[in-house]
């Protein structure tokens, strides 16, 4: 079974890789000159692979660190020493954007390197079930779209992926290692590398916590009742746990690397001034809370075959009415949320070749009331997905949405793409859905796909007062 599972790997990566290449090819033709955000990226990395590494040299409008144009110069360079290419070629558009393809086969192999580890291998469907997860996360269309052009996402998300791998497997220096990679990549990946840190301390929480519940059982104590109850017990064991120095110390000793990393990400932020470098002006940190809750709209979008269902919803509906006074004070503090912190971003009124575009002037510019009536949705959403996580340890549930919260709320712009790697984590760890539902989110993403392909490379159009090629895209 192991042997073939090793075959299917190879059989799905090799024909991804084809057909990624093919797209690629597509690409190259259409787009021979840098697009949207490339306009930033495609010079300065240019510059760097012609040795002008000094600061004059930096494009201001840039945000985020030099990660991608230094590893695309240790990837492009050799190719002129090895086979005697001129500058003009390794450092040519095409070249550069090849990088990202390159990440998409790493991303790849780390998905399913991930799924072995997180996923228990107990059934003898699992080795399927891992391969069609493996291959439908790797085209899960946000990102793969992004393998064609270059953006930092394929980049950011290879180092992220790559440290939380090294966390699973007790490589604690080497995973904040390649948790500062995916800093230089892009700054708000320092919360994936606390991820990784948290994730440890959720593992160590969770042995206490058993122990803790053993005892109880056999000194027969009577339990403690209430609508908080469970969470009172929680928040009363972190307390005792956290006041043991012996505790503490045991964390610092296994955290550290992440700590050193995480003291260096301050010291950083103290020096710059901020965590954005270049143009803050675009980029400034807010409490948008609502950001949250289009995130549980566009996970359970795209995951829609292992979240949503008539049995899904009838429990959902069950448990309000067991628990309505709880889920009315929910209500009314979303709505308070998306009352005083609903921020709509210059770019995202302003900048019609991003489908965000359309979902806010469709949905939510329709009437005001609109987005107080999807409330009840995110309300859904969000149990739904916490309801898909309930095999996992309440403490590691803690860790990752604290971490979520930390990504999502400060960003002003609605925007997809910081959406990817919570999802990517988030669908990393539910269970392994059963083959059927493998089956039709692939084909979904297939579809997704293949529209957005289509749109972006024939749907073009033309601004009244630019004769640029417009295109659509995430």
């Amino acid at each position: 079974m192991a042997q073939l599972e090793g075959y299917y790997f190879s059989a799905a990566l090799s024909c991804t890789f084809l057909v990624s290449c093919l797209l690629f090819s597509a690409f190259s033709r259409a787009l021979r000159e840098p697009y949207m955000d490339e306009v930033f990226h495609l010079p300065q990395a240019q510059r760097y692979c012609e040795g002008r590494f000094s600061l004059s040299q930096w494009d201001p409008m840039i945000t985020t660190l030099p990660g991608l144009y230094l590893v695309s110069v240790g990837v492009v360079k050799p190719a002129s020493w090895i086979l005697g290419w001129s500058e003009h070629v390794v450092c040519s558009i095409g070249m550069l954007r090849f990088v990202n393809l390159l990440f998409s086969v790493g991303n790849f192999y780390l998905l399913y390197l991930l799924f072995r580890k997180v996923q228990p291998r107990n059934k003898a469907s699992s080795s399927i079930q891992r391969i069609l997860s493996t291959l439908t996360l790797a085209l899960f269309p946000t990102l793969y779209f992004f393998n064609f052009l270059y953006y930092t996402e394929p980049g950011s998300v290879f180092f992220t992926l790559f440290a939380y791998l090294m966390c699973l497997y007790g490589n604690h220096r080497t995973s904040a290692l390649l948790g500062f990679c995916g800093f230089m990549f892009r700054q708000t990946n320092i919360i994936w590398a606390a991820f990784c840190a948290g994730h440890i301390i959720a593992q160590k929480f969770s042995e206490a916590w058993k122990t803790e519940l053993q005892k109880k059982k056999e000194e027969r104590l009577p339990p403690i009742k209430g609508p908080f109850s469970e969470l009172r017990r929680v928040l009363q064991f972190l307390l005792v746990y956290s006041m043991s120095f012996k505790n503490l110390r045991m964390l610092f000793l296994l955290t550290w690397p992440y700590i050193l990393l995480l003291v260096a990400f301050f010291v950083f932020v103290i020096v710059n001034g901020g965590i954005v470098i270049g143009d803050r002006s675009s980029h400034e940190a807010c409490l948008h809370f609502p950001q949250l809750f289009y995130f549980f709209s566009f996970t359970i979008f795209f995951s829609f075959p292992h979240l949503l269902s008539p049995t899904k919803v009838k429990t959902f509906l069950s448990l309000i009415w067991k628990r309505r006074v709880q889920f009315s004070v929910i209500v009314l503090v979303s709505v308070f949320l998306v009352w005083k912190f609903t921020y709509v971003h210059k770019y995202l009124l302003a900048d019609n070749r991003h489908y965000t575009f359309y979902v806010w002037k469709r949905v939510f510019q329709r009437h005001e009331v609109v987005k107080y009536l999807l409330v009840p949705a995110y309300m859904f959403a969000g149990w739904a997905i916490a309801d898909s996580l309930k095999s996992k340890s309440i403490f590691w549930n803690l860790m990752f949405f604290v971490c979520l919260v930390a990504s999502t709320v400060p960003q002003k712009l609605l925007e997809f793409r910081y959406f990817i790697l919570p999802y990517i984590i988030y669908r990393l760890n539910i269970p392994l859905p059963p083959v059927s539902r493998l089956v039709c989110e692939l084909g979904c993403y297939t579809v997704v796909n293949f529209l957005t392909f289509y749109i972006f490379l024939n749907k073009t159009f033309q601004w009244p007062d630019n004769q640029d090629v417009q295109r659509f895209m995430w």
